[in-house]
């Protein structure tokens, strides 16, 4: 039995296929984002200036636009109310930085209006960082002392961070559906320019996608870990 722990272990197969489908997507959205950083839109809006373009247009007076340091570390905060802009977006003319800035707007937009998959998202927050950080240590304590009881609980707090990663999807696709949205209709891009934006979000959008494959395979991993457990017990 403790031969097992010191042959090759073929589940950390899953792992490296989680590892090169995120650093794919990674590689993606850095490419995407460098061609179109290069490009100005024909506005000449800054994204932070697209921002407040966008929420005014959507009737939301109360969320503040703030810079934040690091590359793509843009998020909306919805217990502040803040979007914040990384400095690639912030002060910046691009198609890209103008697209990103949406997005985050998008959020914006989803939770003045209480868009129920993020609502759900926000509400598994806690319960998926507890079960993330959990989850391991207590699966492979439960596998090198045999206790079945911790292997299933540690099967079941993962799940929860793979069920946020699932919920994620819908949250991601919808803000930058309205943000591409906005930027046409507010006129902040053509619908040429709005192809461009179009691409760097898809490219934004893969890496939620590689990150469900790869907690989906993790997940997979440890099942079958337990069961090869039950095997041999």
């Amino acid at each position: 039995m403790y031969g097992y722990y010191w042959r090759f272990d073929p589940t950390y197969l899953l792992i490296i296929i989680g590892m090169l489908l995120s650093l794919a997507a990674s590689a993606k959205l850095k490419n995407t984002f460098a061609v179109y950083r290069g490009r100005r839109s024909a506005s000449g809006l800054t994204g932070a200036e697209a921002a407040r373009r966008i929420l005014n247009a959507a009737g939301i007076t109360d969320v503040q636009i703030v810079p934040v340091s690091g590359s793509l570390t843009d998020h909306y905060d919805p217990r502040s109310k803040t979007v914040r802009l990384s400095e690639d977006i912030y002060g910046k003319t691009s198609l890209a930085a103008v697209g990103v800035a949406a997005h985050e707007c998008g959020h914006a937009i989803q939770h003045h209006i209480n868009y129920a998959p993020l609502s759900i998202r926000s509400a598994l927050v806690p319960v998926a960082n507890f079960g993330s950080t959990l989850s391991w240590p207590l699966f492979f304590a439960g596998l090198i002392f045999s206790i079945q009881p911790l292997l299933t609980l540690g099967i079941v707090l993962f799940s929860f961070a793979v069920i946020f990663q699932l919920v994620t999807l819908p949250v991601e696709f919808n803000a930058s559906s309205r943000a591409l949205h906005m930027l046409e209709s507010t006129g902040i891009l053509s619908r040429d320019e709005n192809s461009g934006a179009r691409k760097v979000l898809r490219a934004a959008a893969l890496t939620y996608v590689a990150a469900l494959a790869s907690s989906i395979l993790q997940l997979l991993r440890l099942i079958i870990l337990a069961g090869g457990r039950r095997s041999d017990d």
